[in-house]
C-alpha cells in the first residue's frame, strides 16, 4: 500500500466506520497532509509507513514546536497522527507504532467556553416570531441547549429518530454510539409548531426527506449553516462576540451539573466515550464557583 492510498483508506474508514462529520474528516485530512510534505523533507521518495519511525516523529514535533502553534493545535495535529499509526498497524501495514511511546508534555487544560443563564434568556427572545425561518430558528437554538448534541448530530438529525410517545430522541453519535437524549416540553411544543407549518413551508417544491432542520431552500441544514444562523441570532439578541455551536454544548453541560446532576448522566446525555472527558466541567464549575466564593466572602479576601 503506498503512503497517499493509506491516507485515502483512512479516510474512508472515519467516514464509512466512524461516522465522523465532513468537519472532523477535514481536520485529519490536513493534519496528514502537513505531516506527509514534513515526510518529504526527511525521507527518501519512495518512502514507505514503516520507514516512519519514533526519532521522525520526535523531529515532527520540534518542527511544529518552531512554528509557534498553540499547544492545543499541537495536540490536536498529534492526536490525528496517533490514529492513523494505530489504524495502520491495526490493517498490518506497519508492525510497530512511532507514536507508541511519544509523549507531550503536561500543559493547562483550557476550559471551554459557555454562556450564563442571562445570556440564554437574551438569547431565545432573538429567535421570536411566527414565519417559517423564525420556527426553524427557535427549533434549531431549542435543539442544540435542551439537548446538548454536537452540532453533527443536529444537521444529521431525522424525524424518525424523535419518539413522542417516549418523550426522547435518538441520537446517532461519533463512532457508530447511539445514545437517547429527553424530549422536554419546550423543545416538544417547539417541534410540534415547527414540524406543523414552518418546515413544510421551506420544503415547498424540494423532493421530500426526513431531516428535520432545513435552509431557507428547504435542503438539509448543513453544520456551517448552523454556525451561520446562530451567529444571526446572536447579532439579533444584542450580546457581543461570537458563538459556536459547541457554546451551547458546553451551557447545557455546564448547568446540568451545576443545578446537581451527577458526572455520570452527563456524560450519558453528550455522549462521552470517557469520563475524563466529561470531568472539564467539573473544573469549569469549581472555577465559578471559586470566583464567586473570593467575590462574595469577605475573609476570602
Amino acid at each position: 500500500m503506498d503512503g497517499q492510498q493509506a491516507v485515502l483508506d483512512f479516510l474512508q474508514y472515519l467516514r464509512v466506520e466512524r461516522h465522523y462529520s465532513l468537519y472532523t474528516q477535514k481536520a485529519y485530512h490536513t493534519d496528514l497532509r502537513e505531516f506527509q510534505k514534513f515526510l518529504a523533507t526527511q525521507l527518501p521518495a519512495n518512502y514507505s509507513w514503516t520507514d516512519v519511525d519514533q526519532r521522525v516523529i520526535e523531529n515532527y514535533l520540534d518542527t511544529l514546536a518552531q512554528k509557534d502553534y498553540a499547544e492545543k493545535t499541537v495536540a490536536r495535529k498529534v492526536s490525528s497522527l496517533r490514529s492513523f499509526f494505530k489504524y495502520l498497524k491495526r490493517n498490518q501495514v506497519i508492525q510497530q507504532d512511532p507514536l507508541e511511546l511519544i509523549q507531550l508534555q503536561n500543559h493547562q487544560r483550557i476550559l471551554p467556553e459557555f454562556l450564563y443563564q442571562k445570556e440564554i434568556d437574551q438569547l431565545f427572545p432573538a429567535t421570536a416570531g411566527n414565519s417559517p425561518l423564525q420556527q426553524r430558528d427557535q427549533a434549531l437554538l431549542e435543539l442544540l441547549y435542551d439537548t446538548g448534541i454536537r452540532v453533527s448530530e443536529a444537521s444529521d438529525l431525522k424525524i424518525a429518530q424523535i419518539d413522542w410517545s417516549l418523550g426522547v430522541i435518538l441520537i446517532h453519535g461519533k463512532g457508530k454510539k447511539d445514545r437517547y437524549v429527553p424530549l422536554g416540553q419546550h423543545l416538544r411544543k417547539t417541534f410540534k409548531q415547527y414540524l406543523q407549518s414552518g418546515r413544510p413551508q421551506l420544503l415547498g417544491n424540494v423532493l421530500p426527506h426526513d431531516y428535520l432542520l432545513v435552509n431557507s431552500r428547504g435542503h438539509r441544514l448543513t453544520s456551517r449553516g448552523i454556525e451561520y444562523l446562530l451567529n444571526k441570532i446572536l447579532e439579533r439578541s444584542h450580546l457581543n462576540g461570537k458563538i459556536h455551536p459547541h457554546m451551547l454544548r458546553h451551557s447545557f453541560a455546564t448547568q446540568m451539573l451545576t443545578n446537581g446532576a451527577d458526572l455520570r448522566t452527563v456524560q450519558e446525555l453528550l455522549g462521552h466515550a470517557n469520563l475524563s472527558t466529561t470531568q472539564i466541567y467539573t473544573h469549569l464549575t469549581m472555577e465559578h464557583l471559586q470566583q464567586d466564593y473570593r467575590k462574595y466572602f469577605p475573609r476570602a479576601k
